[in-house]
């Protein structure tokens, strides 16, 4: 796929050029940014100004803009499908709209599905899209796990994002990705504290089972094994239905100490290993109930070549 990073001569039809090149007004734009749009979200000040509050946000999103579009770059195009993106836990949409004035806009037909379970997020966020004419922009007034039966969403989706989407809300959209038969997903896990409140449960009968759990006996390392164990089991369990997992740092620990991206992409190859260390795992920690309710595993691990339709 032909990078749309940069406009085309003549917009998709239905789609607003840029109001003006925000890049002449702050280099850290990236060209082709529409200045209307920043100052909507806040980022540019109405003279055209970049604060340091703003500055840090918008390279966080910039950041993971260049991962997601690489990632729509290298997808196959399909034939007479439209291109879908679903963003878990919009909040107030910065990565959305940024996606769509930089990406969507100049894709024909794309569509672009915010998630948000704050009614007045999803309803400042559909002014702002109807504002700027961006018709093929929607939002939803949902949590992540209601939106996979949604009638209104599509079968199927290219690629599925989650920037800190809070505890369970990854998982989440890791269960509707997989649904749906995404492509790619781009996850920024944020408050992983379901398995801190497994640990704690069992933390006794463990203590006295392995040594392994003086790792999680004090409430400060319940809490930061938790959250390490949680993301590579979410790794493990994506390998395990088929996709290719890397895990890179999307921005530096002075800026947040939630910064773990986590990029997968659908081979086809189940990892039957994966599924194995999987299992293992919640054995070690005593957390085998979740192989029946969070990390439901393919009934059979062996190598698949199906590709999503």
């Amino acid at each position: 796929m032909k990078s749309p990073s940069k406009p085309h001569s003549k917009p998709a039809k239905g789609a607003t050029p840029p109001a003006a090149d925000a890049n002449a007004l702050a280099p850290e734009i990236r060209p082709g940014q529409s200045v209307e749009l920043l100052k909507e979200l806040h980022i540019l000040t109405r003279d055209g100004k970049l604060n340091q509050d703003s500055r840090r946000k918008l390279k966080q999103v910039y950041h993971l803009y260049q991962f997601i579009e690489k990632l729509m770059n290298e997808l196959p195009v399909r034939e007479g499908k439209a291109f879908t993106l679903a963003d878990h836990g919009a909040g107030k949409s910065y990565l959305g709209f940024i996606l769509y004035d930089l990406y969507f806009k100049h894709l024909p037909q794309s569509q672009l599905y915010g998630i948000e379970t704050r009614a007045e997020l999803v309803d400042k966020s559909l002014a702002l899209a109807h504002k700027l004419h961006f018709e093929r922009m929607h939002f939803l007034n949902v949590s992540v796990a209601e939106s996979t039966s949604l009638q209104e969403l599509p079968d199927t989706f290219d690629v599925v994002t989650a920037l800190h989407a809070c505890d369970t809300a990854t998982d989440d959209a890791i269960a509707f990705g997989l649904e749906k038969k995404v492509r790619a997903f781009v996850l920024v896990p944020c408050c992983q504290a379901e398995l801190a409140r497994h640990l704690n449960q069992n933390k006794a009968l463990n203590l006295t089972r392995t040594p392994l759990a003086e790792l999680w006996r004090h409430p400060l390392h319940t809490r930061e094994i938790g959250s390490q164990l949680t993301n590579v089991l979410r790794c493990l369990y994506l390998e395990a239905h088929g996709y290719q997992v890397t895990v890179t740092e999307l921005v530096g620990w002075e800026h947040s100490m939630k910064n773990e991206l986590i990029l997968a992409r659908y081979t086809g190859q189940k990892k039957r290993a994966a599924a194995q260390r999987l299992r293992a795992l919640l054995t070690e920690f005593g957390l085998q109930a979740l192989l029946d309710t969070r990390f439901t595993l393919p009934a059979d691990n062996s190598v698949d070549n199906e590709t999503p339709a």
